[in-house]
């Protein structure tokens, strides 16, 4: 599933554990473990503007040749974001998923076309590119993260994009226990997206593990689908799992609902070679 459709953003080249991308004016080189192939030599590996170097201990620290904005916009269709290099080397963005921007924008346009409302569910809603497609296609969005400051960034990114009115929830909570309260209040959504972490920490400190906690999480978003669901689609990084576990998930939740599972790995193509780059996987089941 290629992301091949951007102008603002491009992966320019990779190898010896880096890539070189271009983010609107500026040119940034960041690690990625998927990156184990030596660089070539030449191309445009001496024009870079900002480079991540990770530390043996932990993190990591950017050097700039040339001094760039704290943050900067870079725009894909109709839709703006904010991106800004953090001390963590991303970028508030992942150019990857503009694929499922794109499906899932496709997916509420149809229904509402078809006279229908649609309500979508994002958890682990990052910096909410996902939330500001689906509200840009006319469906009312409940936005849910673990982190305060990435809440914030998404609702700047709805402001750029000309959404700053639109029908968006903006919720600080950590998603396990969200969900669960949304069921029990009988709240139903018509999509959920989700696009956990191998890893990480809730508002209050609680530990998350995808192999231990994604399961039950998945039963939760089950008890808040609509009666005729719309689509949900899983996003993962987590470099254990196969296409096929978010498949095989899917099945097992949803095996009255029918529809359609389709599950695959997303990527960057590389201008320089051609070369995909591996951006992690995700599973998509959509009504029939």
């Amino acid at each position: 599933m290629l992301a091949d459709r951007w102008r603002d953003y491009q992966l320019l080249d990779t190898g010896g554990g880096m890539k070189l991308e271009r983010w609107g004016e500026a040119v940034l080189a960041r690690p990625d473990p998927q990156v184990i192939w030596p660089r070539a030599d030449g191309g445009s590996w001496e024009k870079w503007d900002g480079w991540y170097h990770r530390s043996e201990t932990g993190g990591g620290r950017w050097e700039f040749r040339r001094a760039l904005p704290e943050s900067w916009t870079i725009g894909y269709g109709d839709l703006a974001f904010k991106i800004r290099p953090t001390d963590f080397k991303h970028t508030g963005l992942f150019p990857e998923q503009a694929v499922n921007w794109d499906w899932c924008a496709q997916k509420i346009t149809a229904a509402r076309k078809a006279g229908r409302e649609v309500s979508v569910l994002n958890l682990f809603g990052y910096t909410g590119a996902a939330t500001v497609a689906c509200a840009a296609a006319g469906a009312e969005v409940c936005h849910v993260d673990a982190s305060k400051g990435v809440v914030q960034w998404c609702r700047e990114n709805a402001a750029l994009s000309g959404l700053a009115a639109a029908p968006i929830r903006y919720i600080t909570d950590d998603c396990l226990k969200f969900t669960a309260r949304e069921a029990r209040r009988g709240r139903r959504y018509d999509a959920i997206i989700l696009d956990p972490p191998a890893y990480g920490r809730g508002a209050a400190g609680e530990v998350w593990k995808i192999e231990e906690h994604l399961w039950p999480l998945l039963v939760e978003c089950r008890n808040l689908l609509a009666e005729r669901p719309l689509f949900l689609l899983i996003n993962s990084y987590a470099s254990k799992l196969s296409p096929l576990v978010l498949g095989n998930m899917l099945t097992k939740l949803l095996p009255k609902q029918g529809g359609k599972i389709t599950v695959g790995e997303l990527g960057l193509p590389s201008q320089r070679d051609g070369l995909v780059l591996p951006c992690g996987i995700c599973g998509r089941w959509e009504a029939g």
